[in-house]
């Protein structure tokens, strides 16, 4: 879950530093007219730079679910937008970068009600969103090589599947095919081929009289696991699929699929690992496993059957230091799901860290702080006072080092146990 659920409901699942920005060429800013407000300012920031060898390419495809009907629209069919992430031959430079998101998404983003003002603090408006570039080519050709594994990635509640484009080029780079899923009326917005703009329903929902909170996250993560295996199904028919640019079907390895999500999308990555065994690995960044209790609180908290059953496959926690985060010990679904899993597993707390250091919040907020879109103060709730490239990197190559274990089969033992490389990250096992 991101803050903007747990403000409202205590214990949501939240499966919801100013020092070193990477990859940023230097600080700019663009002349924009702010309603009511006069020419200001707009702040820029960039992505940091992927560190695997291969030039990356995205391409990005509608899904309609023609047998189940929308949670949130009923009546009308289950709809997502998913992009995939993938090798390719030739590096995109300039304008030839595909967009971090379309200009209508970028908009609602940055707005007042979007995700960036009420969970991360941005003042609306002050933030060229859409001028934002990726480091990948849209609609290349897949690079030639064979099958590649291919992993999924999930969103925290509210956010949308771009909030996570540091990982996710990351580990196309490195020779991954990812696919994010936009869960639809979930993420803040998700923006549509034909121009329809699709935002999200979840905090006038969540602002409810008596809404009971523990009943309706099982509803949001019902539905995300629902999606996510719905993308699985359709996975298999995309081998055939000529809306996809040359190369990138027939590149997917079906027998070798992970997952990792951030918040929400953690919780989501394990509870549909745990409901369906083609994902063979998963890694959950600050999710929590559990969800309030009758009375609304953590006094006597329920939880999803994943943390009541355990896993018998490979996963990894990677925990922060918020008040409610981090080790195992100290989340009740998380250690119930380690005491009842036989695979493989390990937990890791990023020293310093806050919700917001598993996301693109990490490389880009601090950015966008030194030119005053967001205060100092704000900024350490958001990503703490870890340094933006140590969490960025150690992040990434946890990452990589999990799902190059376990869907590749190389290890390069940055898992076995604590790592001189990486001292801010604590190691439990």
């Amino acid at each position: 879950m991101n803050r903007r659920g747990r403000a409202v409901a205590a214990a949501l699942l939240a499966a919801t530093a100013t020092l070193g920005v990477i990859g940023a060429p230097g600080a700019a800013v663009a002349a924009v007219a702010a309603p009511g407000r006069g020419t200001e300012q707009q702040a820029r920031a960039w992505l940091p730079q992927p560190t695997g060898p291969y030039p990356i390419g995205t391409t990005s495809l509608q899904l309609t679910d023609d047998h189940r009907d929308d949670p949130w629209k009923p009546g009308q069919h289950r709809t997502l937008m998913i992009s995939l992430w993938y090798p390719t031959t030739r590096p995109a430079t300039g304008d030839d970068r595909a967009p971090y998101m379309l200009p209508a998404a970028a908009d609602h983003f940055g707005s007042a009600d979007g995700v960036t003002q009420g969970d991360n603090h941005v003042e609306p408006g002050r933030t060229d969103w859409a001028g934002i570039r990726t480091h990948a080519r849209p609609d290349a050709p897949a690079r030639p090589g064979g099958k590649r594994p291919v992993v999924l990635y999930s969103a925290g509640f509210g956010d949308p599947r771009t909030w996570g484009t540091a990982l996710v080029e990351d580990l196309a780079s490195r020779g991954y095919v990812v696919v994010t899923v936009d869960h639809t009326y979930d993420a803040s917005e998700v923006a549509f081929p034909d121009g329809d703009l699709a935002t999200s329903v979840l905090p006038a929902l969540f602002a409810q009289p008596g809404l009971d909170t523990g009943a309706f996250l099982r509803k949001i993560l019902q539905a995300r696991v629902d999606d996510t295996r719905f993308v699985l199904d359709r996975l298999a028919g995309l081998r055939q699929d000529a809306q996809l640019p040359a190369g990138v079907a027939a590149s997917l390895d079906l027998d070798r699929i992970g997952m990792v999500g951030h918040s929400g999308g953690g919780s989501t990555a394990l509870q549909t690992m745990h409901d369906d065994p083609r994902l063979k690995a998963g890694v959950n960044l600050d999710g929590q496993l559990h969800f309030p209790g009758p009375d609304g609180t953590d006094a006597h908290p329920s939880l999803p059957t994943v943390a009541e059953d355990g896993l018998t496959r490979p996963f990894l926690l990677m925990g922060t230091q918020e008040s409610d985060s981090g080790s195992y010990h100290r989340q009740p679904g998380w250690a119930a799901l380690w005491q009842h899993s036989t695979g493989w597993h390990a937990d890791m707390t990023l020293t310093g860290s806050r919700h917001g250091s598993y996301t693109d919040a990490q490389s880009l907020l601090p950015q966008l702080a030194r030119q005053g879109a967001i205060s100092p103060e704000k900024l350490a709730e958001d990503v703490g006072d870890v340094r933006p490239d140590r969490a960025e990197q150690a992040t990434r190559s946890y990452v990589a080092s999990f799902f190059d274990r376990w869907l590749r089969g190389q290890d390069n033992h940055l898992l076995d146990g604590p790592s001189t490389r990486f001292p801010e990250m604590v190691y439990e096992r």
